[in-house]
């Protein structure tokens, strides 16, 4: 996923976007809100979740979040030291996303990012009509939950489906465990790692395509998608 840090701290900056690497995000780095603006120009530019400081040396964030939300939908996650509530209020009503209150804990910050960017994903498939996903010979249909491979039906169980259903409506995206097992299993990551490992084995093999579904060592899974 790209994802734009809107941050004038190089220091910050830095070491953020170090962890942001190590988790699969793909980061550009504004250090004012004219160089953050200016991220989307062409227009064709996306990424798929912007970080907004809001002590920016030429403007104001609030401003640049309001600019930001007239010309895209990108959902913004505003990160700033401001904790009362009218702050939060206002930067909600000019199209935040989420609002972030430093110190922050990383942790937090990533499963913030994950959650605004799949509910963006649900939201744009739902305008969309898409009920069925498509990954080269294995079809997904989301509301009978029936899973398909060359037209032959696949038996998975309840959990196999909503593994393969999290990581199939964002391909490319690199999905923590830690984030797979609180969506899937709805509990925290400690004594379940194993489980997921079990699940991700099970889809290789009844699915037949050991390669839709890629480890990233250290982090978690995606789900490649076949080439077309």
């Amino acid at each position: 996923m790209r994802l734009l840090l809107v941050e004038d701290d190089n220091h910050v900056a830095a070491a953020l976007s170090a962890v942001l690497a190590r988790h699969g995000f793909d980061v550009t780095h504004a250090r004012s809100g004219e160089e953050a603006l200016q991220a989307f120009v062409p227009e064709s530019a996306s990424f798929g979740v912007v970080l907004l400081d809001l002590g920016l040396p030429d403007q104001d964030g609030y401003e640049v979040c309001a600019r930001i939300r007239k010309r895209t939908t990108t959902p913004v996650i505003m990160v700033t030291a401001r904790s009362d509530v009218r702050s939060r209020i206002h930067g909600l009503n000019l199209g935040a996303d989420d609002y972030v209150v430093k110190p922050y804990d990383t942790g937090e910050l990533l499963a913030r990012i994950h959650a605004v960017s799949r509910r963006t994903a649900h939201e744009d498939a739902s305008a969309a009509g898409e009920s069925i996903l498509r990954l080269g010979a294995v079809h997904i249909e989301l509301p009978t939950r029936q899973v398909s491979v060359d037209g032959t039906v696949v038996q998975l169980t309840r959990k196999e489906f909503d593994l393969l259903a999290l990581l199939a409506q964002r391909p490319g995206v690199v999905f923590r465990r830690e984030q797979i097992i609180s969506e899937v299993w709805q509990t925290s990551w400690e004594g379940t790692g194993r489980t997921l490992e079990v699940h991700v084995a099970s889809l290789r093999s009844k699915l037949h395509t050991p390669a839709l579904i890629e480890t990233v060592r250290g982090v978690g899974y995606r789900l490649v998608a076949p080439a077309a």
